[in-house]
């Protein structure tokens, strides 16, 4: 399950993104990912961490979010992913008062071979999975998993950026037993850019044209990373 923020705090947090430079829009000179896709958009949530005023808005608006809609008696532990989600997982949890862990991608292979790295010696705890962001949240599985192998529960994630554009997103939550709130997602980054005109028109609908088919926008597009190879 996804669970959507109110507008308020979306288009807030979507204006921090744009004003940190933290979104990214491109469509003349395409990102390429990993994994070979095309985007004409690209997220560095990463960034955020280097602006401490910003920060704090957006983890106060966090807080304010997991504490309606988790609830402070179902937080036990605030756990960070490996590696991106570990500072945001310190912030929360210095903003909620709460236990921080960390979980490795895998075992650490020497001394006690932990893969969750803190203290969590409370029984059948209750664990809120914190990340950066999430694309299509099929790398959330491996953090899931471990926590769920060390007896505690996870039904809830928070990532500050969500992109909203892939059904692989939902279909992975619900598969994972999982619902991820959010800050912000590409929807509201671009509501927000196109009404204070941070970018020109013809980037804003680019950008547009991805979101509803980042695919079929890729394969339009892959001219502009070929030309840009060649140069």
């Amino acid at each position: 399950m996804i669970s959507a923020p109110s507008e308020e705090i979306a288009k807030k947090a979507a204006k921090i993104l744009l004003d940190t430079k933290s979104v990214l829009f491109n469509s003349r000179e395409p990102f390429v990912f990993t994994s070979g896709r095309i985007s004409p958009v690209y997220t560095d949530c990463r960034r955020l961490i280097s602006f401490p005023a910003e920060r704090k808005i957006l983890m106060d608006m966090g807080a304010e979010i997991l504490n309606a809609k988790v609830g402070r008696e179902h937080m036990d532990y605030l756990a960070g992913g490996e590696t991106a989600g570990i500072p945001y997982a310190a912030f929360l949890s210095q903003t909620l008062d709460k236990p921080m862990l960390y979980v490795r991608k895998k075992p650490k292979g020497f001394g006690r071979m932990a893969q969750i790295e803190g203290c969590m010696d409370k029984e059948n705890a209750n664990v809120v999975l914190i990340e950066d962001l999430q694309s299509d949240g099929g790398s959330k599985k491996v953090f899931i998993d471990a926590i769920r192998a060390a007896g505690a529960q996870v039904s809830h994630g928070f990532v500050v950026f969500h992109y909203g554009i892939f059904q692989k997103s939902i279909d992975n939550m619900n598969e994972f037993g999982m619902t991820l709130h959010y800050l912000t997602d590409w929807w509201t980054v671009l509501k927000v850019a196109r009404e204070l005109k941070y970018f020109d028109e013809a980037t804003l609908l680019s950008v547009e044209e991805f979101l509803h088919a980042p695919d079929a926008w890729g394969e339009k597009n892959a001219h502009l990373v070929a030309k840009k190879e060649q140069a």
